[in-house]
C-alpha cells in the first residue's frame, strides 16, 4: 500500500468527525448581534427554529438532536448573541440560563406618567394605564379598593427582560412594595393608606429630610381642623388627570380648577397618593412634627419658611418675593 493512498484513507476516515467538530465548534453565521426572546411554553422546536430562521445558527436540526440528548430545559428569557456566536456558544447560553437583563429605575417623587415612561419598552402604553387601575395588583400590593397603583410602587432599580408579560412587570413593582413599603405604614396618627397618601404629599412638596416633618405637621394640623391642605402639587396632579400633561408650575386656573385631587377646592387628602414617596417622606408622615405652624412658603434658596398665623405668613411670602425678584435681577445683569 503507498503512502499515498493510506495518507487519503486517514484523511477520508476522519473527514466526518472534523465536519462535525465545525458544526459544533466553528463560527456561526450571523453578522450582528442578535436577541431572541424564549417566551413561556415556548418549545426546543420553536427555539431551534427560530435560531435558524433569525440566522443565528446554520441547522435547527442539529440544535435540536442536542437539545435532546442533553435533556435541556428551556429558561424563559430575554438571549442575546454576539456576531459568529458558534453553535457550542449558542447552545451553552441557554442552558447555562445567561439572560439579559435590563436595568429600569423607578425613583422616589416619580408620579404615574414618570413610571409609565420608565416602563414604555416593557409595558405598552395603552396596557400600562389598564393596568395602572387595576383592582387585583392593588390587593396585591395590600390596598384593596385604591382607585390606581400610585404610590403603590417601591422606588428601586427592577432587573427586567422582554420575554415577561406587562402584568408581570407591573405585579413585580407592586409586590416590591408590599414587601418592603407596607409594613412602614402601621401605627401613625393616620390609617396606613393616608399615611401613604400624606407621604406623598410630603415627598412631592419638599426632598429636605430636615423640612418633612414639619410640611407633614402643617397638613395633619389643618386636617385636624378641618382646613383645606391647599397643597400646590396636587393642583398639579388635577391638571394631568384632566389631560392637560404639562409639566410646569401651576397656575392660577389649576389652583381654581374644581377636581377631587385639587386640596385648593377640597377639603382633606386626594383620594390616592400623588406620587411614589421616599423613605424620608414616609418616615415624616408616620411622625408629623407637632407645631404651631399652619403655612409654609418657599424662600427662594431652596427651604421653606413656617408659620402659625395667615400674618407671619404673608410676611414670609413678602421675602419669598422679594428674593425671587433679587435673582431676576441678578441674572439680567
Amino acid at each position: 500500500m503507498s503512502l499515498r493512498f493510506l495518507l487519503a484513507t486517514v484523511i477520508l476516515a476522519g473527514a466526518p468527525a472534523a465536519g462535525g467538530w465545525w458544526a459544533w465548534k466553528g463560527q456561526g453565521p450571523l453578522r450582528q448581534e442578535a436577541t431572541v426572546l424564549v417566551k413561556r411554553g415556548t418549545s426546543i422546536n420553536q427555539v431551534a427554529d427560530q435560531l435558524e430562521r433569525d440566522g443565528v445558527i446554520r441547522s435547527a436540526s442539529l440544535f435540536k438532536l442536542w437539545a435532546r440528548a442533553r435533556k435541556l430545559q428551556l429558561i424563559r428569557g430575554e438571549y442575546t448573541f454576539t456576531p459568529r456566536a458558534s453553535l457550542a456558544d449558542v447552545a451553552g447560553k441557554l442552558r447555562r440560563a445567561e439572560i439579559h437583563f435590563t436595568s429600569v429605575s423607578i425613583p422616589e417623587g416619580a408620579h404615574a406618567w414618570a413610571v409609565q415612561k420608565r416602563l414604555k419598552d416593557f409595558v405598552p402604553e395603552e396596557v400600562f394605564w389598564t393596568l395602572w387601575k387595576s383592582s387585583r395588583l392593588a390587593k396585591t400590593a395590600g390596598f384593596e379598593g385604591a382607585g390606581s397603583l400610585e404610590g403603590l410602587v417601591a422606588p428601586a432599580t427592577y432587573r427586567l427582560h422582554h420575554a415577561l408579560e406587562p402584568e408581570e412587570v407591573m405585579l413585580m413593582l407592586v409586590e416590591a412594595f408590599r414587601s418592603q413599603i407596607r409594613p412602614k405604614l402601621e401605627g401613625g396618627p393616620l390609617p396606613p393608606y393616608e399615611t401613604l397618601i400624606l407621604a406623598s404629599l410630603v415627598e412631592k412638596e419638599t426632598k429636605l429630610p430636615e423640612e418633612q416633618p414639619k410640611v407633614a405637621g402643617v397638613y395633619k394640623k389643618r386636617l385636624d381642623i378641618g382646613m383645606r391642605l391647599q397643597c400646590d402639587p396636587t393642583s398639579l396632579y388635577a391638571r394631568w388627570l384632566s389631560g392637560d400633561l404639562r409639566f410646569t408650575a401651576p397656575l392660577m386656573e389649576d389652583i381654581r380648577r374644581p377636581h377631587p385631587f385639587n386640596t385648593y377646592t377640597v377639603k382633606g387628602l386626594p383620594p390616592t397618593p400623588i406620587a411614589i414617596p421616599g423613605a424620608t417622606a414616609l418616615a415624616a408622615a408616620k411622625a408629623p412634627a407637632v407645631t404651631r405652624d399652619l403655612y409654609f412658603v418657599a424662600t427662594g434658596r431652596g427651604g421653606h419658611s413656617f408659620a402659625p398665623s395667615l400674618r407671619d405668613h404673608n410676611r414670609n411670602v413678602g421675602v419669598y418675593r422679594q428674593e425671587i425678584a433679587r435673582q431676576r435681577k441678578a441674572a439680567r445683569g
